[in-house]
């Protein structure tokens, strides 16, 4: 038979014990909560996307709320107030930066890092085949992102990261450098080249973008104002002279040499064989077997040139490229067939000039291509 227990007595906890327990459970919210995303600045808050289809350049902040997603909501966009000007720093315009990669530098992360201009104010987008070197090389970046943008400084992190993988295969397999500059190889390379970089910009040009910086992934070093530099000239098009360090066996010391030669000026030459080739024939640059004699920007380059120098060109390399997005809202793309005997970067200065916009080049202000 149970027996019946006497009045049960509590005893009082003390102040102290409340006080410690008090703290303790806040510690623990404090970091269930604040762990569940990144710190956000108060201007990455005012232009976070509210849906994750809303478009791909807008910060998207995921919800720590459970339920039914909401339906994404209807945007209105009105691009007059997209301003895009010489001083994009000072009117807060925002940067899209496309890379196509088919590996993955560590010095091109970091000179990323380095760039000057707001991180918060630029959003980053990738494309990488779908090869063994492509796999490893998403696997690299994903590496990178997650330790800028989730561990990473405030002012390291990017306004938002896009990851495309093609959608079609890579006509070469090796990505060295000699099988890459092969002329037999060209046409091909280069129009899956251009594919991947129309489908890059296809799919992140953003309402709000401004100015659209291609960069390619083996540029490992530039200026940290690049985007204030080449924006100030506030010309439709523009690249800098992409140059190679590498160690000179003659001089026993490090030198640097010319390494983009699609930069150009066109010549009377060139305009002389394009007349002469089939409908689907490509003039190419920087190969003896196709001498077009023209006026590469490579070699305008002066020791002691105006670093602010311009010079207007008929092709361009795709190295570093700044371009105005209403450039490319226009339709100026990089056509991956033979347009006017151009194809990819060189066919889009051929077709921005038929738009009506103008490309320039600097040749004293300098950006360094990987040496493999």
């Amino acid at each position: 038979m149970a027996r019946p227990l006497g009045p049960v007595r509590l005893k009082k906890a003390s102040p102290v014990t409340l006080a410690i327990g008090a703290v303790f459970t806040i510690l623990v919210l404090y970091f269930l909560i604040g762990s569940s995303a990144p710190d956000f600045s108060a201007s990455r808050k005012a232009s976070a996307a509210s849906h994750p289809l809303s478009p791909p350049t807008s910060p998207f902040r995921k919800s720590t709320g459970g339920g039914k997603p909401k339906a994404p909501p209807v945007a209105h966009y009105n691009l007059n107030n997209v301003t895009i000007t010489s001083d994009p720093l000072g009117n807060r315009e925002n940067i899209l930066l496309l890379t196509p990669m088919a590996r993955f530098y560590q010095q091109y992360w970091d000179n990323l890092l380095k760039l000057s201009y707001p991180h918060e104010l630029i959003t980053l987008g990738f494309i990488l085949p779908k090869t063994k070197e492509g796999n490893a090389a998403t696997t690299e970046l994903q590496k990178q992102i997650a330790k800028t943008q989730k561990s990473g400084p405030e002012k390291d992190r990017f306004k938002s990261i896009i990851i495309l993988r093609q959608d079609f295969d890579p006509p070469l397999q090796s990505q060295d450098e000699a099988e890459r500059h092969k002329i037999q190889n060209q046409k091909v390379r280069r129009a899956a080249m251009a594919k991947a970089r129309n489908s890059l910009l296809f799919t992140t040009l953003g309402p709000a973008t401004s100015w659209v910086l291609w960069l390619d992934a083996d540029v490992i070093e530039t200026p940290p104002d690049l985007i204030q530099d080449l924006a100030a000239h506030n010309k439709p098009v523009i690249a800098p002279n992409c140059f190679q360090r590498f160690y000179n066996t003659e001089k026993k010391a490090m030198d640097e040499r010319p390494y983009d030669f699609n930069n150009w000026q066109d010549s009377p030459t060139a305009v002389e064989l394009a007349k002469k080739m089939g409908p689907d024939d490509i003039l190419l640059e920087g190969y003896a077997d196709m001498a077009t004699y023209r006026a590469l920007m490579a070699y305008m380059h002066k020791a002691d040139g105006l670093r602010q120098e311009t010079v207007p060109l008929d092709g361009v390399g795709g190295a570093a490229l700044l371009v105005k997005a209403d450039v490319h809202r226009d339709g100026a793309m990089f056509p991956p067939f033979s347009f006017y005997h151009l194809i990819e970067t060189e066919g889009f200065a051929k077709m921005a000039k038929r738009l009506g916009w103008q490309p320039f080049g600097l040749p004293n202000y300098k950006v360094y291509h990987y040496n493999e």
